[in-house]
């Protein structure tokens, strides 16, 4: 960490605030006498003030000369919006949120009002995290914003965890308290008084805010500036003892500058992770009302591809109190929330592919996407939205489904893997295609099962994830389907050999429709495949090798019958 700390003063509730407690001329005055002096200290430093245009001349005669002094100074101050009524953003539709942005960009234009930070702040950090859509529409249709900030994210304690994001491409920062609040007002109301409001910036939290955070966006409202003017009582303090007792360089630029300078610093933060709203108090308070938690799923069919997830989905489908995700236009019967670019679309679009919940039945909500199980972001991704979901897998030889890709990728008339032989594509090196090195890591690396599984450990415990052996699936799914039923501890009780019958046409188990039909899958699935060649046999027992040791390992560790197809082919190398 270098020795520059960035400020920023935000002001919210410029012209907010029930009569007595608003700012008046004469400490408009010393909000720039103080003003100028941070200025002395850090270059082109300017309050930032929050203005709802709706209050304005709402206070006594002296408040409401505050109010036009602060109009009359305004071109010394960085201005953004607020809502024009103070309104909540999670309580709005985008027709409303327009509608109050437009009412409060009037006013500014009517009293000439310079707002051209691309800077806003949503009163009481509504709808920024969790995210309110229809805000960051609003915010960029109405005021072409492009750096926000909020406490909210992850959580409001403690501070150091505060972290930044960027959604739709607004950047989100991390905004830090110093102590001050709507109700702070007189010196009296700051904890035990004077003395701890003291302490608070010769050494306390707001000193050690900043010297351990290089980017500080600090809320205060103008209820902090009239009557014992505590904000600038301790902003000018903390910027003495600053100055007196460290050598930090303390800095200021406009927000949109510093929006930037914290995104070059920290990279990392960019991608948002989506939490459950309802795990926190505060966030479920700031959470519209007309969303559901009860909408995410219960249980995830994480994959991987080409071990039957399918038909897995298939049978869960089947029974009445299970229910499945919204079939995707793009991507099927799999959401693909967690791994792509699809997660930077938002907590709002992922429920969308799931029905409202229903006060007569209780259903299990669930999705399968088998891109899910070796991408390495989507352990962490799913555990911070779902915490409490059930995992479920399906494991087969992993040689048998490196060539089931490849087979398949043939089927779909990839030019890759018609040109190239299942053999070339394994042993592809650096100087093959690009193309071929991609189709070798897709064949290879799903089945490097212990790497994944342990992957998903580092964030579910063991009695959360359920592993199927794939062979065992295809063979006789009855008894895994039962097994899987004690997993989710579901009910009703589902008795599948009443519904799943096997055809000898298929090769497989179908649905039972009536004494002679069937419904099974279409006819992409259970495809015949040319026996794999020697050379590419041999390869794959050698690359898997290490993998199947490990992961035989780890299952008798979790208490997880292993496999018999991993029984036998670690019997047969021995």
């Amino acid at each position: 960490m270098t020795l520059d700390r960035y400020i920023q003063i935000d002001i919210d509730d410029i012209f907010v605030g029930k009569e007595g407690v608003r700012v008046k001329v004469e400490d408009v005055q010393a909000m720039l006498t103080t003003q100028q002096y941070l200025q002395s200290v850090m270059e082109g430093f300017r309050f930032n003030l929050g203005f709802s245009g709706h209050f304005y001349l709402h206070g006594s005669p002296e408040e409401d000369a505050g109010d036009k002094k602060l109009i009359e100074y305004k071109h010394h101050f960085w201005w953004f919006g607020h809502m024009f009524a103070h309104e909540q953003a999670h309580k709005l539709d985008l027709k409303q949120l327009e509608a109050t942005m437009q009412a409060n960009k009037k006013f500014a234009q009517d009293y000439s009002i310079p707002v051209d930070q691309q800077y806003a702040v949503a009163p009481h950090h509504s709808g920024v995290y969790p995210v309110h859509e229809e805000l960051y529409t609003a915010w960029r249709d109405v005021w072409d914003v492009k750096v926000t900030s909020t406490e909210e994210y992850p959580s409001l304690y403690p501070f150091w965890r505060r972290r930044g994001f960027i959604h739709r491409g607004i950047m989100v920062l991390p905004r830090q308290t110093c102590g001050l609040f709507t109700h702070t007002v007189f010196a009296s109301d700051f904890r035990s008084g004077l003395p701890d409001l003291e302490d608070n910036f010769k050494g306390g939290e707001l000193f050690l805010t900043i010297v351990d955070t290089p980017f500080n966006i600090f809320m205060t409202h103008m209820n902090n500036y009239g009557n014992d003017r505590l904000a600038l009582y301790s902003f000018e303090g903390v910027v003495k003892f600053l100055k007196c007792w460290t050598n930090l360089r303390l800095l200021s630029v406009p927000p949109l500058k510093l929006g930037i300078n914290y995104f070059n610093m920290f990279p990392e933060e960019k991608d948002p992770i989506w939490q459950n709203p309802c795990d926190y108090k505060r966030h479920i308070a700031i959470w519209s009302a007309n969303k559901s938690c009860e909408r995410l799923p219960k249980f995830l069919v994480v994959g991987p591809q080409k071990t039957g997830t399918t038909a897995l989905y298939s049978f869960l489908s089947m029974h009445p109190a299970i229910t499945s995700n919204i079939n995707s236009p793009t991507t099927f019967e799999e959401v693909q929330f967690f791994n792509g670019n699809n997660y930077y679309k938002g907590l709002d679009w992922y429920m969308e592919f799931f029905p409202q919940p229903s006060n007569s039945s209780f259903t299990y909500l669930f999705e399968k996407s088998a891109t899910y199980f070796d991408n390495e972001n989507v352990p962490q991704r799913v555990f911070s939205l779902i915490p409490k979901a059930k995992i479920i897998c399906i494991l087969i030889d992993p040689a048998k489904r490196a060539y089931s890709w490849y087979q398949h990728m043939r089927a779909h008339n990839d030019p890759t893997a018609l040109n190239y032989s299942f053999n070339t594509v394994l042993t592809a090196d650096e100087q093959m295609p690009r193309q071929v090195r991609e189709l070798r890591n897709r064949c290879l690396e799903p089945g490097m099962y212990y790497q994944h599984l342990m992957r998903w450990l580092d964030y579910f415990p063991a009695r959360q994830l359920f592993i199927i052996d794939g062979e065992q699936l295809r063979n006789d799914p009855i008894h895994v389907m039962h097994k899987l039923q004690q997993f989710i501890h579901i009910q009703p009780y589902f008795d599948y050999s009443q519904h799943l019958r096997y055809d000898p046409h298929k090769g497989f188990f179908c649905q039972v429709l009536n004494d002679s039909r069937n419904k099974c899958l279409g006819r992409g699935k259970g495809r015949v495949y040319d026996p794999m060649d020697e050379a590419s046999a041999s390869y794959l027992r050698h690359f898997y090798r290490k993998q199947n040791i490990n992961l035989s390992k780890l299952l008798n560790k979790l208490n997880t019958p292993v496999p018999t197809w991993l029984q036998d082919m670690l019997r047969d190398e021995d």
